[in-house]
């Protein structure tokens, strides 16, 4: 696709060129066209002008990925309205305290989320729309009310011999005007909503178009597991597989293991956007125990029957995936280092990014031919990426960034954009990293997660965790610090823990304690694992919420 000089202007190209493609597709469920798509922003268009919805204005997107999600959140910023996406995994209280605080005037909600939340506790809501079919949940407005029951007779007058290509008209952006605000907390106290410009938005569709746009075709297949209310799958899924004109698939309902591995089968997507816990749960669940075997480690051994074991397993890695994807991208959180190696190791195109919401997301990305293992890339075109350290190649330092991505700030909270955006406009990560020659970026963990140890050491708990994790049995682990002391928690693999009693399984992380503390430095060394029976609460980038268990 040829530069666009804003960014509504490729959401209207994406469309008229790919006019009668398929281009939105519920999992299992009904296929929308580029021109299915146009009529239903139109209708949107009309609803929202004839119950006095105007540019800036609010309107709030919650629910599981859909079509009509989609639908919701192009016709908000073609409309020139202020998208405001919100988790349907965050509970009743904290989507009150969004809509609330973001001031949106409409909130569009999924079955799931409907019957969970409260208008009532969102009293300045002129009305709610039901996502599956854009029926009126709630209207606290005669010309909402009216507008929703009469919108096909309006539709059809206004475009009374059918809507063309030339209909088309869209809200022309300034690159500075506000998109969309994504909260990242949704706790009162704790709300930060990220303002995001056109301009950060156009600066993450144009790398993906320019870096990855032509290994996939318009009509390819793309796969939209991540929530599009957090940028990673907003921005890299959707906005990016529309503008290059691909079919999108949306796992409408609950993403089960199970239900991804089938669609990666079925649907056979040329791009796989992924967080760590995936790819790590089909690698650690389908290869691991093959390749353990004692036939299996002989085979590998032997270095010219080792390269043709190695391109079978890669292939049927590949399959698992859908056979066609040009690589995987991982983000979100850290890819474990036991996983990336062997994929690495066999060829496999795994790549991983970098990114943070405030910057819509991406900091950084290298190509799967230039991935360096460990690093998750260089800086994108249009950041730069520093590290604040004496030497940022070999001590830790904050990483800060700036450039087209970055937001405007936090939505009426002045000093919590004071904390992070300084005055030359460097966006201060909170992440703690270090950088080769090259400009590859390696992470070391977050600033506020860092322990400091009995003699003052700095302790970074993700790279024990990432060690504790490849153990035996271990299938989640969080390190916490009790009295100066190292604890791990540990949420064992339950497919296998019906083959132990309890002190058999204390024994074995016992084993895992003492094997892992030869691996450590003595102030990173483990007091103790303690078992815990559970999975660990996480966000919706799966990285486990650690605050939650500081104080077990």
């Amino acid at each position: 696709m040829n530069s666009c000089s804003s960014f509504n202007e490729y959401i209207y190209q994406a469309i008229i060129k790919n006019w009668d493609a398929d281009a939105l597709t519920d999992y299992q469920g009904p296929t929308l066209q580029y021109h299915d798509v146009a009529r239903k922003i139109e209708k949107l268009h009309i609803l929202f002008e004839n119950c006095d919805i105007h540019q800036g204005d609010k309107i709030a997107i919650c629910g599981r990925n859909s079509a009509h999600w989609a639908v919701a959140f192009l016709a908000t910023l073609t409309y020139g309205a202020v998208a405001v996406p919100v988790l349907h995994e965050f509970n009743a209280e904290q989507i009150h305290n969004i809509v609330n605080h973001s001031g949106a005037r409409l909130l569009f909600v999924g079955d799931f989320v409907a019957k969970e939340i409260n208008p009532v506790e969102m009293n300045r809501l002129e009305g709610i729309i039901n996502l599956p079919d854009f029926s009126l949940m709630i209207s606290r407005s005669d010309k909402l009310t009216y507008a929703r029951e009469h919108l096909n007779m309006m539709f059809g007058s206004k475009y009374p011999k059918a809507f063309r290509k030339e209909h088309v008209r869209y809200h022309e952006n300034e690159a500075d005007e506000l998109a969309l605000i994504n909260y990242t907390s949704g706790t009162t106290g704790f709300s930060k909503g990220v303002m995001l410009p056109y301009r950060a938005l156009q600066g993450n569709l144009e790398f993906c178009l320019h870096r990855l746009g032509h290994q996939l075709k318009a009509g390819d297949s793309m796969l939209d597991i991540l929530p599009m209310a957090h940028m990673y799958g907003l921005a890299i899924e959707f906005i990016f597989g529309f503008c290059n004109g691909c079919h999108l698939f949306f796992l409408n309902r609950l993403p089960s293991p199970t239900l991804i591995a089938k669609a990666f089968i079925d649907i056979r997507p040329g791009l796989v956007i992924s967080v760590p816990l995936i790819v790590e749960k089909i690698i650690r669940k389908k290869v691991f125990p093959i390749i353990s075997t004692n036939r299996m480690k002989l085979l590998l051994s032997m270095p010219v029957v080792s390269k043709k074991v190695k391109e079978k397993i890669c292939e049927q890695v590949y399959q698992a995936f859908g056979g066609r994807t040009y690589e995987i991208i991982v983000g979100g959180a850290a890819l474990s280092k036991e996983v990336e190696q062997f994929l690495i190791d066999i060829g496999f195109p795994i790549t991983v990014g970098y990114g943070a919401t405030e910057c819509a997301p991406l900091i950084s990305y290298n190509d799967w031919h230039e991935h360096v293992a460990g690093s998750c890339g260089k800086a994108v075109e249009g950041m730069e990426v520093r590290i604040l350290s004496s030497d940022p190649q070999t001590v830790p330092g904050e990483i800060i960034t700036r450039g087209r991505n970055v937001m405007l700030g936090y939505y009426n909270n002045d000093e919590a954009t004071e904390q992070v955006l300084d005055r030359d406009g460097w966006y201060h990560t909170g992440d703690l990293g270090t950088m080769d020659y090259l400009g590859n970026v390696f992470i070391r963990g977050r600033i506020k997660n860092m322990l400091l140890g009995s003699n003052g050491q700095n302790v970074y708990p993700e790279e024990i965790e990432d060690k504790l994790g490849a153990m035996t049995l271990v299938s989640e682990c969080i390190v916490i610090q009790q009295n100066e002391k190292l604890v791990a928690l540990v949420y064992p693999d339950q497919d296998e823990l019906v083959n132990f009693t309890t002190e058999e399984l204390e024994n074995i992380m016992e084993q895992n304690r003492v094997e892992l503390n030869k691996l450590l430095p003595n102030y990173c060394h483990l007091s103790q694992i303690k078992l815990h029976d559970e999975e660990f609460k996480k966000t919706p980038k799966k990285s486990i919420k650690r605050y939650l268990y500081q104080n077990i």
